[in-house]
């Protein structure tokens, strides 16, 4: 049983209140599968991302409670160089993107953890990073 790192863009999708295509519902049953399947993987970056722009206080306080089903996994000293070399090697290729995307790509390297996103940028850092990502293959659960 492998585990898997839930970026920010899987949990943004799925705790949204609106009408969802075929395949988003396919991806939702499949973050609960692995939800209950106890294969989730949280850091603190992503919690903070999740959190991160809900005004209301009652909405943030009551994602946050539900957010606690989810022990931060402990990072090390080790993640974060791993993280800052990833960022240098992807840049000198022309790649932006954000430090916690690299310290996902840096933990999940590390521990041999998949990574679940939506985004594509986790598709760009695997050209120069060895990655294990989620496919959309993977949601089909019949």
């Amino acid at each position: 049983m492998k585990f898997i790192i839930v970026d920010t863009s899987v949990w943004s999708k799925a705790l949204r209140k609106k009408s969802l295509s075929d395949d988003e519902k396919k991806m939702i049953n499949y973050l609960k599968k692995i939800i209950r399947d106890g294969r989730v993987i949280m850091i603190g970056a992503i919690r903070q991302e999740i959190l991160c722009g809900i005004s209301d206080e009652n909405r943030f306080e009551k994602l946050r409670s539900a957010l606690e089903a989810f022990s931060d996994f402990e990072l090390m000293e080790e993640d974060y160089i791993t993280a800052a070399r990833y960022f240098n090697k992807c840049r000198s290729h022309g790649i932006q993107c954000s430090m916690t995307d690299f310290l996902i790509c840096s933990v999940a390297t590390h521990h041999n953890f998949s990574i679940f996103a939506l985004d594509n940028d986790f598709n760009h850092y695997k050209e120069y990073i060895d990655l294990d990502l989620v496919k959309e293959s993977d949601w089909n659960l019949e």
